[in-house]
């Protein structure tokens, strides 16, 4: 009987033969084990895929940290060297026998009396069942056993999935929940871990090592790989043992890596789309709940074959600039339409030293990205139409801190020039001078109500705003060029499908939102610095916008389509500047190469005339420009254009100078009549110069174009007012510092 006692303890089921295993079955006749069905339904992996709108995955994010498990591998989907392995190493009778080995626990219980080792009896069908019963399963620690309550319960419960089970599911299920290293649960986690690969394409020596580990998870290299070795000869393969043991430590150092990194030594496929899928998983969070779950996939808006176009393209182009300190870019692609985002390339992948960084998120400097929706804004409140002469020379303005002098990124100046021309060749200093009719307070507030993320006020920014000083997102600035083509209405974008679209607002004038189109289509327009053939120009109607940022940081290139909007940025991670690299020669290409692809078998045309704009034909004095036919908004149409008309529109006056919001502060010490404060009007010659006039707090301060103040301390309004007294603009100003004298009935007079 001691002996007997002794067999028991020492392998893995009793050996008391037809007798014990009779008092098995009767002991427990039904083991509670689940389906086939209902295992691999309530399988899960550890990672939540991102699909595209077709179901293919182009993501992999990590939700459960506690173990790593792939996707569900079918047995037909798996090496059938790892299948000749597994079978060979733990259960060579396995399609023999009906859950127990009776030939393997007469081995077993004879070697135990004779103190002789053996591989033990326990069948694959009894460790699955420990696998699905968490009773079953060891009690943890080296060197410890099952208990003969847990052995016979196993016993049975192999018999019972025996009966119920196909040979193919029960070795299926086990290769999917048998754990191999460390956090590395199932067949798909392991395969990719270890060896960069799918299951399906695991080599003999792979295999061998794979199966080396279900033993003894936390071997040695040494040890697994004489394991693996033994596995190999078995297979009749001796020959691949040699460098066998190298081989494992490589494969058993990529184990160590993925638990650092939590993550996939070598994703496999190749992540489309990584940054969205984690952007898509966080915002699945905070919409559930910090502790529920998110579910095992999310079905995103992508499109995968656009995706990897975009992908490609971005690195190929990126390539091609080799030697010139570039490095990363992000592109993105969204339907006018439903604001899907049909592509989101957050980096350049390999070849940035910060793949990990979104880029499609980052904020960088607009440049002259924001140009359009300037001019558009100065359109809209009729300071401007599309013909009105900007001078373009040098010009100092005055700020806080001293004089702002922008200069065109060329350093060359063209004199007068239409807005048209201002914005397609993307002049700097109309820019500024528009904006100085605008005022960056009311420019800011139209970029914040387009979704741009401005942290700061208008004041902050001031007349650099005009350049694109501000920090913005790509994504954002994309789907505020969306806006534009959609005549105006701004809607957020929707990544994930399924979303219901929030209702887009009115946020800029069709009207004025068409002109901007025809400009920015225009391509002799912009030949003034990007010549006619560029990336700019596409064989289809497209209207788009490059942009630089200070120092070549940032290079942008956004546009839109019929039905498409596109942006690129190309940079560095670091904020280094680039070499010799602009919108037009750096993320232009990329456009192109969108754009061509999106619109390969795809028309695309140039918008309907909306309401409230006409199309005149124009001449220009002095051959300033060649005639053309120009589109207005209504009641602002001109047929000939002269420096006398601009640059605002003839009969509609507006404050050049100061902007709204200045500060003034008073110096005590210099006299007062160095002091004054003048006030300029645009939009006003003549006799229209004699009939303008001018407010100050609700009293009379002067008439004419431009009016002197000599100021006083407090916060003021200032009107400008036409000929027939209707105020037709007005400013806010404020002068700090002590006052240099009372303020007398006559002080707001000044000079012309």
């Amino acid at each position: 009987m001691k002996a007997l006692a002794g067999v028991l303890r020492a392998i893995p089921t009793p050996p008391g033969f037809v007798f014990a295993m009779a008092l098995t079955w009767i002991a427990l006749p039904a083991q509670a084990l689940p389906s086939f069905t209902q295992v691999r339904a309530d399988w899960r992996s550890t990672d939540i895929a991102i699909t595209d709108r077709n179901g293919e995955t182009i993501a992999r994010v990590r939700d459960d940290f506690r173990v790593r498990r792939g996707d569900w591998v079918a047995l037909a989907e798996t090496s059938p060297a790892l299948r000749a392995a597994i079978v060979l190493s733990e259960d060579k009778r396995f399609y023999a026998h009906s859950g127990v080995d009776w030939q393997g626990v007469a081995a077993a219980a004879w070697a135990n009396l004779w103190n002789t080792r053996t591989r033990g009896a326990s069948t694959l069908t009894m460790q699955l069942a420990g696998l699905l019963d968490e009773d079953l399963r060891r009690p943890g620690g080296a060197g410890q056993g099952r208990s003969l309550t847990q052995k016979l319960g196993q016993a049975a419960g192999a018999a019972s999935l025996e009966r119920s089970w196909s040979k193919d599911q029960i070795l299926e299920a086990y290769l999917n929940l048998v754990p191999f290293r460390g956090e590395l649960v199932g067949l798909s986690a392991m395969s990719q871990a270890l060896f960069g690969k799918f299951p399906e394409g695991l080599d003999a020596r792979e295999s061998a090592l794979a199966v080396a580990l279900v033993r003894a998870p936390n071997a040695k290299a040494a040890q697994v790989a004489r394991r693996a070795c033994g596995i190999l000869r078995e297979m009749r393969l001796p020959r691949e043992c040699e460098g066998l043991e190298g081989f494992a430590q490589l494969a058993l150092l990529r184990t160590g890596s993925v638990a650092q990194r939590g993550t996939a030594a070598s994703p496999l496929p190749r992540q489309l789309a990584p940054h969205l899928g984690r952007l898509l998983v966080s915002q699945a969070r905070a919409q559930a709940g910090a502790n529920a779950p998110v579910l095992p996939y999310l079905r995103s808006t992508l499109d995968a074959g656009l995706q990897r176009v975009a992908v490609a393209s971005l690195q190929r182009h990126l390539r091609e600039l080799s030697g010139r300190n570039v490095e990363d870019g992000a592109v993105v692609v969204i339907d006018n339409a439903s604001g899907e985002v049909l592509a989101y390339v957050g980096s350049s992948g390999e070849l940035s030293g910060a793949a990990q960084v979104d880029h499609a998120q980052a904020l960088r400097q607009a440049g002259s990205t924001l140009k359009p929706f300037l001019y558009e804004q100065a359109l809209e409140e009729r300071r401007l139409t599309a013909a009105s002469l900007l001078d373009d020379k040098p010009v100092n303005l005055p700020v806080g801190g001293g004089l702002y002098v922008p200069q065109n990124y060329d350093h060359r100046y063209a004199g007068w020039v239409s807005t048209r021309a201002a914005l397609a060749a993307s002049l700097n200093v109309p820019a500024v001078r528009t904006l100085v009719m605008v005022t960056p307070h009311r420019f800011h507030k139209r970029l914040v109500a387009l979704g741009l993320p401005l942290t700061e006020a208008g004041d902050y920014y001031g007349y650099s705003l005009a350049l694109g000083s501000a920090d913005v997102s790509l994504l954002a600035l994309t789907n505020a060029y969306r806006a534009l083509a959609n005549g105006g209405r701004y809607g957020p974008v929707r990544t994930r499908a399924g979303m219901v679209a929030a209702p887009a607002t009115a946020v800029m004038s069709p009207a004025a939102s068409y002109v901007i189109a025809d400009i920015l289509s225009d391509r002799h327009a912009r030949a003034r610095t990007f010549g006619l053939d560029s990336p700019l120009t596409t064989r289809f109607w497209t209207a788009v916008k490059t942009g630089t940022s200070k120092d070549m940081r940032d290079n942008w290139c956004i546009g839109w389509s019929q039905r498409y909007t596109v942006g690129v940025w190309v940079g560095n991670a670091s904020g280094a500047s680039m070499h010799d690299v602009s919108g037009v020669s750096g993320a232009a290409p990329v456009w192109h190469d969108v754009m061509e692809a999106l619109h390969r078998s795809q028309p695309s045309v140039a918008p309907d005339m909306p309401a409230g704009v006409e199309r005149v034909a124009l001449t220009f004095s002095d051959d300033l420009e060649p005639a053309r036919e120009e589109v207005f908004l209504a009641g602002t149409a001109l047929t000939r254009v002269s420096v006398g008309t601009s640059p605002a529109l003839a009969g509609v006056p507006a404050i050049a100078n100061p902007a709204d919001g200045t500060v003034f502060a008073l110096d005590p010490d210099m006299p007062p009549s160095a002091q004054r404060v003048w006030f300029h009007a645009e939009g006003v010659s003549g006799q229209t110069a004699r009939a303008v006039s001018w407010r100050m707090d609700g009293k009379p301060l002067g008439r004419g174009g431009e009016v002197a103040w000599l100021p006083w301390p407090g916060r003021h309004q200032v009107e400008l007012l036409d000929a027939a007294g209707k105020v037709v603009d007005r400013i806010g100003i404020e002068v700090r510092g002590a006052s240099l004298r009372a303020p007398a009935a006559s002080a707001g007079r000044g000079a012309r």
